[in-house]
């Protein structure tokens, strides 16, 4: 039988009837990632777990998912016809996105396929765009936000800062991880903003092409949380909220469980719940299930009202955490939950000593050329620590090279042995490493 007769035949089965256990057989049970980061790996492992076949996709040699996949390809994913040849060329029965850099018009008509796309082709647009996000998640499902407007040029985007207010950010439609995103102060910033936006983030076309930025309101913020949502095919299930520190668009320090007023924990996991059966609402509706885990982001105000920052489609890198708090961690739940598999809100327990916390701390290298680290030992010879080299090939600038996990009794002693981790692990840089 062909490749693509034998697609056809496992696509249209049950999911509870799909084959595990034997990746390298005649039949298995294929499953394509799009990302092969740090994130993709651990995604890779879990399903590889559960007897799945994992094919990682990245845009450069080397990435860690590709690693340890049964396969690895490097591909431009934000190409149309790479991405489509890449498909027919596997033969997936999953294609799980890891990245945002995607054709997803692509997914879109693998979906018609028969393919099951994670949590569902729409979706994976939607959260990729923030003006379809902002006015789903605002306008439709009616959870609050900051005020926000959409400017396609600069003369819009002046306007729209001074509708807001200032400061302000000013963000592209489509970027992850703080690219192209800037803090304006006064209009006098406006110009750079304008050019960050363009040139860092990948930035949507709206009307007759022109390029679209988001302006949002700074809100007067004092907590960030993180909620890890899993949809699965058991109904919607929430994580204990990840408290976590940003510094320039990206986490710094993530924790769990959150140290807050249990009210407003028990808010936050409302409204990422509302979310994200909306979500799958809205999967459903084109025939696809809106399984897997979400990573819901809420700010939290000083006055103690909470406000829908952004969702992902997928494991979150401040859930990391989960790494060491969780007997099941998110990327063993979103493994489950896209395979077909019920996962139930006691699955999702954490598992910690009373009173104790969890600390997660991206280890960070900066330089230009190959990294490799010593002072293994050292770093965790320090009690209730453990770690992750998330083995990239080089670093060009600032990089995230791993993350160091920590217990303790409370969040200070904590981050201090993650701090420790991270100060006692030596890397190093460049040919003559």
């Amino acid at each position: 039988m062909s490749a693509s007769g034998q697609q056809r035949i496992i696509n249209t089965i049950n999911p509870g009837e799909r084959p595990f256990g034997s990746p390298l057989g005649p039949r298995p049970t294929r499953v394509l990632l799009l990302g092969a980061g740090e994130l993709g790996r651990e995604i890779a492992i879990s399903l590889m777990r559960l007897g799945a076949w994992v094919g990682a996709a990245d845009s450069y040699p080397g990435a860690p998912a590709t690693q340890v996949a049964h396969a690895g390809y490097q591909v431009k994913m934000s190409d149309p016809q790479a991405l489509e040849d890449l498909i027919d060329k596997v033969h997936p029965d999953l294609i799980v996105p890891e990245v945002e850099a995607i054709a997803t018009d692509r997914l879109v008509g693998a979906a018609a396929r028969g393919i099951q796309v994670v949590p569902a082709a729409p979706l994976a647009a939607m959260c990729m765009d923030r003006r379809a996000l902002r006015v789903f998640a605002h306008e439709q499902v009616g959870l609050p936000t900051t005020p926000y407007r959409f400017a396609d040029s600069y003369e819009e985007l002046a306007s729209a800062a001074d509708q807001v207010g200032y400061p302000c950010m000013v963000k592209p439609l489509m970027s992850s991880s703080g690219h192209g995103q800037t803090l304006v102060r006064s209009r006098e910033g406006l110009s750079q903003a304008w050019n960050s936006a363009l040139t860092q983030g990948r930035a949507a076309t709206r009307h007759q092409g022109k390029a679209e930025v988001i302006v949002e309101a700074l809100a007067p913020l004092a907590h960030e949380l993180t909620v890890l949502t899993v949809a699965s095919c058991a109904g919607v299930a929430t994580c204990t909220p990840i408290g976590q520190r940003q510094e320039d668009g990206d986490y710094r320090l993530s924790w769990q469980p959150a140290d807050l007023n249990p009210d407003i924990l028990q808010q936050a996991r409302s409204m990422a719940t509302r979310l994200i059966e909306a979500m799958t609402s809205l999967a459903r509706q084109s025939g696809e299930t809106g399984w897997g885990i979400y990573g819901v982001e809420i700010f939290v105000l000083r006055d103690g009202s909470l406000l829908f920052n952004e969702v992902a489609p997928r494991p979150h890198d401040t859930g990391m955490v989960t790494m060491i708090s969780q007997r099941l961690s998110e990327f063993d739940l979103h493994a489950r939950a896209i395979l077909g598999i019920p996962v139930h809100q006691e699955d999702l327990a954490l598992s910690l000593p009373e009173g104790a916390c969890a600390v997660s701390r991206p280890i960070l290298v900066r330089g230009q050329g190959p990294v490799s680290f010593q002072g293994l030992p050292q770093a965790l010879d320090h009690p209730g620590t453990d770690l992750r080299i998330f083995s990239k090939p080089e670093v060009h600038g600032l990089r995230r090279m791993g993350v160091a996990l920590a217990l303790g009794p409370d969040l200070q002693t904590a981050t201090k042995r993650a701090e420790a981790v991270v100060h006692d692990l030596k890397p190093r840089v460049g040919t003559g490493m």
